[in-house]
């Protein structure tokens, strides 16, 4: 059976949602006689054929990117010429361009991984709504990363009946060496001191400057490891908060996980709904890190549960972020239990064994060559 990926972007330009993609067609692909390919855009330039991986990459011509969406004529020409060769289509959502081909997929070969609303573009998405719904009324099955997620969106109440939950999942992969390298991370960036971390683009809903906030009065250091157009405003905060001798900010890094085993809590202060999931979350459970994120009504605070795996509190308020991290670095034992929590929470939900496995079936049980 043939699967068509659709997503706006693809490797090796990577978001959340690009992982996911990037996840289940590398995953899959030769999996259970499935062969899969993915339909994407250029963040800008020509058109490009290639293959990425073994996986089999329509990346079509794009003028570039507005409101986070890429301009391009060339992703309804490339859909018309290779759509008859595929069995089944999983579009990710939101891409207001994928919604405009879905009425050209039949119903029973449509498939949609809802991964949220459109929270910032407002006037576009009033603009693009009746052509989600009509996607989301076609698709034979709506897939979501968590129960939030359909609770919290106007447009998923009305095919509740046809949505399946299916969290993201991780492969893990420490080494030996990621241990000796922790060592020296923690005496760079904290010596004797706890040593917290953030991960993740540098953008509005990331909610770092609260976490900047949170630091003041707090004997800790900060490390957020990520780029973005937010950085010199964050810079300039640390600055003027008289914190540049307890929080640092570096580049990504090419292995995160000696970040993850050097820290002693994971902080994920997302402050609002374009935070779906947070899959650097899977990531510090399953380094055995306690976090603290916030309550989006997104199945970030799903991922790791209050009072389980670390504690979640009010979004854009330093103070509760302040009182958390407080908590758990005064109370060694519940810092504990929560680590030794958050490893089993992944081990038990978030395995990308598991998460393949589930897409898998979801595939196959789909087929339309079948029915």
């Amino acid at each position: 059976m043939k699967l068509l990926q659709i997503n706006k972007l693809y490797y090796p330009l990577i978001g959340g949602i690009e992982t996911v993609v990037k996840d289940i067609a590398e995953g899959l692909n030769g999996r259970n006689d499935l062969s899969v390919d993915v339909l994407a855009c250029q963040k800008k330039g020509a058109r490009v054929i290639e293959k990425i991986n073994d996986v089999q990459v329509f990346k079509a011509a794009s003028l570039g990117k507005v409101l986070g969406m890429p301009l391009s004529l060339d992703f309804f020409r490339l859909f018309k010429k290779v759509r008859h060769d595929y069995d089944l289509f999983l579009i990710h959502f939101p891409f207001p361009l994928a919604a405009l081909i879905s009425p050209f997929i039949p119903k029973e070969k449509l498939i949609i991984y809802y991964h949220s609303d459109i929270v910032r573009q407002k006037l576009f998405a009033l603009l693009f709504r009746p052509f989600i719904s009509f996607s989301l009324k076609r698709a034979q099955k709506i897939l979501v990363s968590g129960q939030n997620i359909i609770s919290s969106s106007l447009l998923l109440k009305k095919y509740v009946a046809k949505c399946v939950v299916v969290p993201f999942g991780f492969k893990a992969n420490f080494q030996e060496t990621d241990y000796q390298i922790a060592e020296k991370i923690k005496q760079q960036y904290a010596a004797d001191k706890p040593l917290l971390l953030a991960i993740g683009r540098l953008v509005y809903y990331k909610g770092y400057q609260y976490a900047i906030e949170a630091l003041k009065n707090i004997g800790a250091r900060l490390l957020i490891i990520g780029q973005g157009p937010e950085a010199k405003k964050l810079e300039a905060l640390i600055k003027t908060t008289a914190q540049t001798n307890k929080i640092f900010i570096i580049p990504p890094q090419a292995r995160l996980e000696p970040y993850l085993l050097a820290c002693d809590i994971f902080l994920f202060p997302s402050a609002a709904r374009s935070e779906a999931f947070g899959l650097v979350q899977l990531e510090a459970l399953a380094a055995g890190k306690p976090i603290i994120n916030t309550r989006l009504n997104t199945a970030v605070e799903e991922v790791s549960l209050d009072g389980v795996s670390g504690l979640s509190v009010e979004i854009k308020n330093a103070d509760a972020l302040a009182s958390a991290i407080n908590k758990l670095l005064n109370d060694d034992g519940l810092r504990h239990q929560y680590s030794d929590n958050a490893k089993q929470r992944y081990q038990d939900f978030f395995r990308m064994e598991i998460f393949l496995e589930k897409i898998s079936q979801i595939i196959i049980s789909s087929d339309s060559t079948k029915i």
